[in-house]
This record gives structure tokens, C-alpha cells and sequence, in this order.
């Protein structure tokens, strides 16, 4: 089973799992211990979650909230890659108005239905979830304002051509505002290589530097990344937990490497036509 098939089985659990209880990031804890997880809790402002289905809440399995840093304006067009439970979108859509669009794009079935349900409780119209990968967005060119993401980005097993893609799909002008996880400094190589991690939002996480310089290779500009949570030893092992790994040993290989991080990036606007073709 390779990692693509991983993501798709774990994510469908956890979607089965919102509606009687929750998750974390890595798809491993109950409900109840939520409240304890270094990665999930305390992302959304109770106005937000109070406005959306109690399931949707429950399937949110980021480690951000890209809807509070967009900046999103009424009218925008918006695209969640990694959509879930739908959450993102759902708040999205608020957020843009009745003349504005949230697109969710997800592979997973489980997490589609769940979402569509969700959307059908909100009673939010302006809303589609689409069938996909985030590596093959099934939109056209310069369709899309924005494009956010939570927490889904570092799962990718090909980061350059979801950064191709989403360059894609922006309009010029457009804005890349995602929440991930990054690492600063090494990561051991055993830990990247283990595939449990990878699905655990760990191994598969970037380095800094290495975000940056895939988002200028894609062809973005005005590049910033916000650190929004460092996780300290006590966090790695909590983070750990449940992973079928050895806590103790590799807790404080990965303690304060690892962060949640608020991404932003700009597709450069269209350059004015100045050929004697511009006004025929």
C-alpha cells in the first residue's frame, strides 16, 4: 500500500469516526483526549464552530485555521485542498458572501459524503465539494481568489506539483494562505522514512526553507511564513501516541523541530499588454 492509499484509509476512518466521536491529525484519538492534542485543540474561536455542524467540528483534523489569516473578501472564489470534513469550507463560504464560492476538494469518499451532509445541516448553498487529488485539482485555469489548505499539503508524496497545480488554478493576482506543518533543522532520517509518521503529519512535513523554495520554484512571490505553534518534547510525545512507534526514543529526536505554520504566497498579477494588439 503505498502513501497515496494510506492518507485515503486513515482519513475515511476518521470520517466514519466524527459521528461518535473525533480524531486528532494522525486519525488516533478519541474524542476525549482532543482537548490534550498539541496539534488540534483550541484552533477555531467558539463563534466559528457554534456556526457550523457539531460533525464537522469533530472532522477537523488541521493544525491551523487558514479562514482567520485568508483574509477573505465577499464575492472571492475559494478552494480548499483537502477539504474533510468541511469545515474550512463551510467557514469559507460565510466568509465570501452569497456572491462568492468555496470549493472543497477531497479523495476520500467517506470524507465527502460527510461533508456534503455537513453542508446540508449548515443550510450553506454557495458551496461545492469535488472528488479529486490535490495533485490533479479538477478546475480550470485562473479560476480560483484563493486557495487554502489545513493541514494536508505535508501529506503529499509530490509537494512540486501541488504547488504547480494550485499556481494553476489561481487567478493572477491570486493567494496561496495555508496552514501545514515544517520542520526547522534535521529530521532523522528513520522518522521520515516511517510511513505510520508519515500519516501522523510528521515525515512527510517540509523544512522551512525547503517550503519556500518550492512555492518560488512553482512561481509564486511575496512568500511569508508565520510559525503559529512549536511543539516542545511533552507535545511530541503526546503527538506520538498511538502510533505504533517507540515514544520514548524518538520524542525528543523531533521536539521543537516541528511546527505549525501559517503559509502565505501570491501568484504575480497579470503584466498590462503594451503590443499595438492590446486595444484591436
Amino acid at each position: 500500500m503505498d502513501i497515496k492509499d494510506q492518507v485515503r484509509e486513515k482519513y475515511g476512518q476518521a470520517a466514519l469516526r466524527a459521528k461518535s466521536g473525533g480524531s486528532s491529525c494522525c486519525g488516533s484519538a478519541p474524542a476525549s483526549a482532543r482537548g490534550a492534542d498539541p496539534v488540534t485543540s483550541n484552533l477555531y474561536d467558539p463563534a466559528e464552530t457554534s456556526a457550523v455542524p457539531e460533525e464537522a467540528v469533530l472532522a477537523s483534523l488541521g493544525c491551523g485555521n487558514p479562514t482567520a489569516l485568508a483574509r477573505l473578501n465577499p464575492g472571492e472564489t475559494v478552494l480548499d485542498l483537502g477539504s474533510g470534513g468541511g469545515i474550512d469550507v463551510l467557514l469559507s463560504a460565510r466568509r465570501v458572501g452569497p456572491s462568492g464560492k468555496a470549493y472543497g476538494l477531497d479523495m476520500t469518499d467517506e470524507m465527502l459524503a460527510l461533508a456534503r451532509e455537513n453542508q446540508r445541516k449548515a443550510g450553506v448553498e454557495n458551496v461545492e465539494f469535488l472528488k479529486g487529488e490535490i495533485e490533479h485539482i479538477p478546475l480550470p485555469d485562473n479560476s480560483v481568489d484563493v486557495v487554502i489548505s489545513n493541514c494536508v499539503i505535508n501529506l503529499s508524496a509530490d509537494k512540486d506539483r501541488v504547488l504547480r497545480e494550485t499556481f494553476r488554478v489561481l487567478k493572477p493576482g491570486g493567494r496561496f494562505a495555508v496552514s501545514d506543518v515544517v520542520t526547522s533543522g534535521e529530521i532523522p532520517p528513520d522518522v521520515r522514512e516511517n510511513m505510520l509518521l508519515w500519516i501522523g503529519c510528521i515525515a512527510g512535513a517540509l523544512e522551512r526553507g525547503e517550503y519556500i523554495s518550492k512555492l518560488e520554484q512553482a512561481g509564486f512571490h511575496q512568500i511569508e511564513l508565520e510559525p503559529t505553534r512549536v511543539y516542545r518534547v511533552e507535545d511530541a510525545r503526546a503527538f506520538l501516541a498511538g502510533q505504533g512507534v517507540d515514544v520514548d526514543a524518538i520524542a525528543p529526536r523531533v521536539a521543537d523541530k516541528i511546527m505549525s505554520a501559517f503559509i502565505r504566497a501570491v501568484k504575480p498579477a497579470a503584466k498590462p499588454c503594451c503590443g499595438p494588439a492590446c486595444c484591436s
